[in-house]
């Protein structure tokens, strides 16, 4: 395995991880759980933290691919832009759902709390979905706009082609 595969199986985590935190929030609000919401809260914690390894291996990563033809460094800026700024809201709302667990370990977590976590793990999950889309257009030129056939890409997908 090489950073490359590094890089593709962990990027995984946050996106998907993201989202299953905002759900677990949400049935928690509903059921007026402060266990699932301590328990959401420690998965938060444990997804702001897996962010960050993730984004420390999209560097060598893009190392690797910038010798492929097709290679698209605007596209990979773009995606890395997008990295930095997810992986910044994603460990800092990580880090204080981490203060959050050691504040309230020993009492219930408020529902005003629970819900603001829920609002900031939605804004996460839609932040690393970005990203995620993003780094898929790297490689995949399917999901690449039409506007990017000047640089490496191809017609999205569905696009008309006039042969005439």
């Amino acid at each position: 395995m090489n950073i490359v595969h590094l890089h593709l199986l962990l990027n995984h985590f946050p996106v998907i991880g993201a989202i299953i935190s905002a759900l677990l929030l949400a049935v928690a609000l509903l059921r007026r759980s402060s266990e699932l919401a301590k328990i959401s809260l420690a998965f938060l914690a444990l997804i702001g933290a897996m962010s960050v390894v993730v984004f420390l291996t999209g560097d060598p990563a893009q190392d690797a691919l910038e010798k492929l033809p097709g290679f698209s460094e605007r596209l990979a800026d773009r995606h890395e832009d997008a990295a930095l700024v997810a992986t910044v809201v994603t460990g800092v709302i990580g880090a204080l759902a981490l203060g959050a667990m050691i504040v309230y370990r020993q009492r219930a977590v408020p529902r005003w709390l629970t819900m603001l976590v829920l609002v900031c793990a939605v804004g996460a999950s839609a932040m690393m979905g970005y990203t995620a889309y993003l780094g898929g257009q790297i490689r995949h030129t399917e999901l690449r706009p039409s506007s990017s056939l000047g640089d490496g890409g191809s017609p999205a997908l569905g696009a008309e082609h006039d042969e005439h």
